[in-house]
């Protein structure tokens, strides 16, 4: 039933901390296949300028 499976679900232990994508370190090539784009050396290069100017927000853009 639809009403018991909910229950068990939200009643489940969650996680004490929760983490963004930003949290662990991303080359430039991880941040290009984030975006859903082929790694191409123009998007890398792309990719490593952001990374560097924008830091870990960079990927936020990606990742929640």
């Amino acid at each position: 039933m639809k009403g018991e499976r909910d229950k068990e679900e939200s009643s489940a232990p969650r996680p004490v901390q929760l983490r963004t994508g930003g949290e662990q370190p991303v080359d430039p090539e991880d941040l290009v296949m984030l975006s859903g784009r082929e790694p191409t050396p123009e998007r890398v290069e792309r990719a490593r300028k952001e990374l560097e100017e924008h830091g870990a927000a960079a990927v936020e853009r990606y990742l929640p």
